[in-house]
């Protein structure tokens, strides 16, 4: 054991075998995850246990397996659950204590509460409810429309607002969307079906289709906010870095009074033409130090689906920066290498 590391020992309490091997898991893989993703090793015997790391990551990691261990006192512990259980584990200090600032931001919806999972979420939730106009930018997977839209329910039941806009760019269709069938809910439909299947999950699919009927909640594509202006609304924008800077400029100067809007988007997947600007990576530097406008910033760390989904993410970024790294040796160098090769 090295200088930096420590050996912490503690006993769950109570000692039952059933309760232990659902904390394990088959062959203590449940333990294996936990040590691969806190950074520490773990050794047990019954209900005694070792954590083994550095001070702050050995001390997280067993307020960690102690909380899982009271939590699943009545269910089955499965891979899945205990991922996203993983998602609140932070080993930062400064992000625990930003965490547990913006706790007091829980949703309250037909499902239940929601919270943030893990620091990025819970900040993004915070802003949310302190800013007018909000950023969440990361890969796929972070919640980042899920909590926009769980947000949004929760100011329209509260009376915050009086209606929740939802919008998305077009750009498979080039936002030119005649030649589709049916009426306009029907051609923009395909575009913004992950913000309709996170309604339905709050609130019902029967309540969601009055909401709509009676224009409670509007769905559009963005070419159709141009000329309007959005008052007592929440309005959430997906798919942003799909607009173009002319497109991100017209929607956020949409937003009137009372109204609180959010922006999602992934900056590494721009459909836009090579030569066309993502609206969403301008807009970072043009207002990163306005007042009344939040940013948060995702990582795969923050993704909460499938773990191969993490790493999937963190797999593209490390071929991204390879090839940025390669273009900027310039093509000369490329071919040197190449040669020793």
């Amino acid at each position: 054991m090295s200088a930096s590391t420590i050996a912490r020992d503690f006993q769950l309490e109570p000692d039952d075998t059933e309760r232990l091997a659902n904390l394990a898991g088959p062959l203590d893989a449940h333990l294996r995850m936990i040590e691969l993703r806190l950074g520490v090793e773990i050794a047990a015997r019954g209900s005694a246990f070792r954590v083994i790391g550095p001070p702050q990551t050995a001390s997280a990691a067993e307020r960690f397996i102690k909380n899982l261990y009271a939590e699943t006192s009545d269910t089955a512990l499965d891979e899945h659950q205990l991922n996203l259980r993983l998602q609140d584990a932070s080993l930062d200090a400064a992000a625990q204590a930003l965490v547990e600032q913006a706790q007091d931001v829980a949703i309250k919806v037909r499902r239940g509460l929601i919270r943030g999972r893990g620091p990025s979420q819970a900040r993004y939730l915070h802003a949310i409810a302190r800013h007018d106009i909000n950023f969440g930018i990361g890969p796929a997977g972070t919640g980042k429309t899920y909590l926009a839209v769980a947000s949004a329910v929760e100011a329209l039941a509260q009376n915050r607002v009086q209606r929740i806009i939802l919008t998305r760019p077009a750009v498979e269709a080039g936002e030119k969307l005649g030649f589709l069938p049916g009426d306009l809910s029907q051609k923009v439909d395909p575009y913004l079906r992950p913000l309709y299947d996170a309604l339905y999950e709050m609130l019902g699919f029967e309540k969601v289709a009055k909401l709509i009927e009676r224009n409670v909640i509007e769905v559009a594509p963005l070419a159709y906010m141009r000329g309007r202006t959005l008052n007592d609304s929440c309005v959430i924008l997906d798919e942003a870095q799909n607009t173009t800077v002319e497109q991100m400029k017209m929607f956020l100067t949409r937003i009137g009074f009372g109204s609180v809007a959010v922006i999602t988007g992934d900056v590494t997947q721009v459909d836009l033409p090579r030569n066309v600007r993502s609206g969403l990576r301008h807009v970072v530097e043009v207002l990163r130090d306005v007042e009344g406008v939040s940013f948060t910033f995702f990582s795969a760390r923050d993704v909460v689906r499938h773990p191969v989904v993490a790493r999937i993410v963190r797999a593209y970024e490390a071929s991204e920066d390879a090839e940025a790294a390669t273009r900027e040796q310039g093509p000369g160098t490329h071919k040197m290498h190449r040669a020793v090769d």
